[in-house]
């Protein structure tokens, strides 16, 4: 069984993943490994090769619970739990980071607009959501934890980033 778990660039997941007592699957790093069609000139980054990389998912399965870690994780999974967090508090990551003030706004944009969480309630069957702006990495692994235990449903909706970014 495969779990995505996902949200903007900067919340989190690699982290948490990590703190995980699961196989965790670096999507990321399947694409930088060959699974792309080169550099997308605009962007700057590495095209997915999306099919491929269903298809390599699909041998990776196995009965054992395993995270597929990375932005678009949820568009390979029956189950997705997004990561959520403060655009103030991305914005400073991202700062960290190096991002370009280009694309931090971009990623800001798509935190304070749900475009994540869109995409995984569109794609998935379940969908959590998890807050992590004031938690450690391990108060939110915790929080995964359970919900893949079934000891904690934290459904979409929970989380509003509209006021703070754009008002």
């Amino acid at each position: 069984m495969q779990i995505a778990l996902t949200g903007t660039p900067g919340t989190g997941k690699t982290t948490v993943a990590h703190l995980l007592p699961y196989r965790v699957i670096d999507i990321n790093a399947l694409v930088r490994e060959g699974l792309n069609f080169g550099t997308d000139p605009k962007r700057g980054c590495l095209e997915a090769d999306m099919d491929g990389l269903a298809e390599r998912l699909v041998e990776m399965d196995s009965d054992q619970i395993s995270i597929l870690e990375g932005h678009f994780s949820h568009h390979f999974a029956q189950w997705s739990i997004v990561l959520r967090l403060a655009p103030r508090k991305l914005e400073s990551r991202l700062e960290e980071r190096g991002y370009s003030p280009e694309k931090i706004r971009e990623n800001l944009e798509a935190e304070a607009l749900d475009v994540i969480l869109v995409e995984a309630v569109e794609y998935c069957q379940r969908v959590d959501e998890i807050d992590a702006t004031g938690r450690t990495p391990q108060e939110v692994a915790d929080l995964v934890a359970k919900i893949i235990e079934g000891k904690l449903v934290m459904p979409p909706g929970q989380v509003d980033w509209l006021e703070e970014f754009f008002g």
